[in-house]
């Protein structure tokens, strides 16, 4: 297919759980093995099923987020990113209607709309039958303006199990079965007690998208799946930013390993468009940061899965001490803001981290902080000017033990969410910002504005000169 005509459809489910990740990775990893290029889209605020999209097409996945961004950027994003593409697949989130509020607003179903494609809908099918005719009429019914493509059956037991249920299908819908998901013995994405493990932690990944990819080949309908995609018009690609060459050229570093791994891919490239080299920096192996940096970008992620390592690595760690004491701008976001303090305690055990600020984490073993999040920016920081309003995400499950701050003293406003401490979040030390809430440039431009000015000024020789907190 040319560049000129990209296929595409909207995956969703009846809930989050419904194997709604598991058919689109092993969509998007089949379509590639037949030879085509596949973009993928995440709905939503996720990290963790975009990476294991991005394994199986082999580029980067991109997040769509009706809520943290507007229909325009959404709109743009997507035709921009699917060019020279043969297809784009875009998996939804949580059930197909299900929104913030009771009318559904920034639902799965809202974006296949917004973008004007179809749905193949993911249904699981555990312990159930003709019910499930119903539940996929009553889709259909719910809101008529959405086009289904068909059904993918998942969680299938026996023989006998999808043909009672491809039957009642036949009967009561006009819907195709278009794939088949057999019930599997095992995970196929390993599981921990954080949920799905990123695939940056499992040295097995490649095998497990090798193994989706073969169930679709063999279960679904390529084909006719295919067939019921809609033909969309990309964007023509935009000219290259014509970046400053030698000492012009800013220089930001990222933190990106096993343990720093939560960056949305429109961060990065919101920074390399606007004219800086991104040096990617693993705080496991490296001994101290790049010299000659900028900036410094440190993403979320699990760093309690590598806290051995992060403890062992004390050059490191006393690296980014001396970049911080010497005015670098830091900005640092949920797992970099647990790297920036004193030490983490899990099982009995205390680790040391960065100490850029005195506080102490621990793990609990349900989320502290899950879901949308806006915050006002109160005092003074290096990033964000005050009295202004970002929209962000926050997804956690650490505490914080022991700080021995004021939160007056931290810079940002909690309007929605949970932030750090008592309604606020934003721990400030000279030129480091250090949140909880992680913010999509795509819907936030003036995050990668704030990095870039506090590059620059640092790069001028400028400082902005924080109170430690």
């Amino acid at each position: 297919m040319s560049p000129e005509k990209v296929r595409s459809l909207v995956l969703a489910g009846l809930s989050g759980g419904s194997g709604k990740s598991v058919v689109a990775v092993g969509l998007v990893a089949a379509l590639k093995d037949r030879g085509h290029g596949v973009v993928p889209f995440k709905k939503g605020p996720d990290y963790i099923d975009a990476g294991w999209m991005s394994k199986a097409a082999g580029q980067p996945c991109f997040n769509l987020d009706p809520y943290l961004m507007s229909s325009e950027a959404i709109i743009s994003i997507f035709q921009s990113h699917i060019y020279g593409n043969s297809y784009a697949v875009v998996e939804g989130n949580r059930g197909i209607y299900d929104g913030v509020n009771s009318a559904g607003d920034f639902s799965t179903g809202e974006l296949a709309l917004l973008l004007d494609l179809p749905v193949l809908l993911v249904v699981n099918c555990a312990k159930t039958t003709r019910t499930v005719a119903a539940v996929v009429l009553g889709c259909q019914a719910f809101d008529p303006r959405i086009r289904f493509a068909g059904v993918i059956l998942n969680q299938i037991a026996t023989a006998r199990h999808e043909s009672v249920i491809r039957q009642a299908m036949e009967r009561y819908t006009d819907l195709p079965v278009l794939g088949v998901m057999p019930r599997l013995k095992h995970d196929v994405f390993p599981m921990r007690h954080l949920g799905v493990t990123p695939h940056q932690e499992y040295t097995n990944a490649g095998e497990a998208v090798g193994n989706l990819a073969a169930l679709v080949e063999t279960n679904f309908d390529l084909d006719a799946i295919v067939i019921n995609m809609k033909t969309v018009v990309p964007m023509p690609p935009q000219p290259v930013f014509r970046r400053k060459t030698g000492s012009g050229m800013l220089t930001i570093g990222v933190l990106r390993d096993a343990a720093f791994q939560f960056y949305y891919e429109e961060n990065l490239e919101a920074l390399r468009g606007s004219g800086a080299q991104l040096i990617m920096i693993d705080a496991l192996s490296s001994r101290k940061l790049p010299h000659g940096l900028d900036a410094l970008y440190i993403g979320g992620g699990f760093p309690e899965t590598s806290a051995p390592q992060l403890a062992d690595n004390a050059a490191f760690r006393q690296s980014i001490c001396a970049a911080v004491e010497a005015g670098l701008p830091v900005y640092a976001e949920c797992g970099g803001l647990i790297f920036l303090g004193r030490s983490i305690i899990l099982h009995d055990r205390e680790y040391p981290l960065a100490g850029v600020f005195p506080v102490t984490f621990t793990l609990a073993e349900k989320p502290q902080a899950h879901g949308y999040s806006t915050f006002i920016v109160r005092r003074a920081n290096s990033f964000y000017p005050v009295g202004m309003r970002i929209k962000g995400h926050e997804f956690r499950y650490s505490v914080v033990k022991h700080w021995g701050g004021d939160s007056e003293d931290l810079v940002l406003e909690m309007e929605r969410g949970t932030g750090f401490l008592d309604g606020r979040d934003g721990l400030v030390k000279n030129n480091v910002l250090a949140l909880y809430t992680h913010v999509l440039a795509s819907g936030a431009p003036q995050w990668a504005q704030g990095v870039i000015a506090a590059a620059r000024r640092y790069r001028q020789g400028e400082t902005l000169g924080c109170r430690a907190q």
